[in-house]
């Protein structure tokens, strides 16, 4: 084989081939990373919101105590959940939860800490 052969199988049949293996394992390895941050940051999210929620029922809990009314209930959620989107509303908008959820999971925080 010649040099001149060789450089001609290089240039139009190996080059290509491994440009097209290198192409598709750094897009393989930006994919697996960027999940794995998303998932990360997700998380991060997920415990701030939680984190703001409970900071809210308890702020809400010592602002206007505890009274077994559902009206009363309401209210305390409610600051809970103003809260929370007050502290945090990156999160929110990042989980974008449904309705009813804040409201849900703010209920469920302010029963925790009335036992």
């Amino acid at each position: 084989m010649t040099d001149t052969l060789l450089a001609t199988i290089l240039a139009q049949i190996v080059l290509p081939i491994l440009a097209t293996i290198t192409t598709a394992l750094i897009g393989w390895a930006a994919a697996k990373l960027r999940a794995r941050w998303g998932i990360e940051i997700e998380a991060a999210q997920r415990e701030a919101l939680h984190q703001a929620l409970m900071t809210g029922a308890q702020l809400a809990l010592t602002r206007r105590g505890r009274r077994d009314d559902g009206r009363d209930l309401d209210l305390l959620a409610r600051d809970a959940v103003a809260h929370a989107q007050a502290s945090v509303p990156d999160a929110i908008r990042a989980l974008a939860p449904r309705d009813g959820v804040l409201r849900s999971l703010a209920v469920a925080k302010i029963a925790t800490l009335s036992r």
